[in-house]
């Protein structure tokens, strides 16, 4: 009987774990900042809307998500992964997601790999939280807003080179690709642009068009060109 029990008590500690790890994490979910999060969910918006009706693209829209059940939008096709989480998006659950999706839902087929910034999770998680007809969490204090201005945040690019057109750049492909897949390419500003209409085409990507994917191209070709100036990595 008590190894029934104790077994029972490992398997449900198993279940919690990564819940319990997403409070451990310290993320100031109370302190998030939907101004920051909404710069921030660039690197959401290739696979995600948030706006009210906003159509559904690779991932669902994210309209009124926090507070929300997991695989409940009407209209999209979610992974079986997804269909058997049976949780609701709590701040909690979705810190634990955006910072490690596959470790919390095993098996999903969303390709992002994560936010790792407690900070950057926090600002995405309010500004989803106030993208909803009943906004959810209080307006950050002035006091948050005043330090946020005077001490903003270097983005992460990753591995990508740090210069002009690198946050399009980031928020256009590492939704679905390490930025080093980025890095390792070699090619001409022409072949980017060939490239691009092609993850249109056979990976339904969301099409970038005029001055952003002016910006993109630029970046690409001047750090990633044929002479891949800045691979191998420095």
């Amino acid at each position: 009987m008590r190894r029934a029990v104790r077994a029972a008590a490992a398997a449900l500690a198993a279940a919690l774990a990564p819940f319990a790890a997403a409070a451990d994490t310290g993320a100031p979910l109370a302190a998030g900042d939907p101004a920051r999060g909404e710069k921030a969910f660039r690197k959401c918006a290739a696979c995600h809307t948030a706006e009210k009706g906003g159509r559904h693209r690779i991932g669902p829209n994210l309209w009124g998500v926090v507070g929300a059940p997991a695989a409940a939008r009407d209209g999209f096709r979610y992974s079986t992964a997804m269909k058997g989480f049976g949780e609701t998006w709590t701040p909690e659950r979705l810190d634990a997601y955006l910072a490690k999706p596959r470790a919390v839902v095993r098996g999903t087929t969303m390709a992002f790999p994560g936010l790792r910034r407690d900070r950057e999770r926090a600002d995405v998680i309010a500004f989803l939280g106030r993208m909803a007809d009943a906004p959810a969490g209080p307006a950050p204090p002035a006091a948050a807003k005043a330090e946020a201005r005077a001490a903003p945040e270097a983005e992460d690019f990753g591995v990508l080179v740090a210069a002009p057109g690198a946050s399009e750049t980031f928020a256009a492909c590492a939704a679905c690709h390490s930025e080093r897949l980025v890095a390792q390419q070699g090619m001409t500003r022409a072949q980017w642009d060939e490239l691009l209409d092609w993850m249109v085409e056979e990976h339904e990507m969301e099409p970038i068009t005029g001055g952003p994917r002016a910006t993109v191209l630029d970046y690409l070709a001047r750090h990633y060109g044929p002479d891949r100036p800045n691979f191998p990595l420095r």
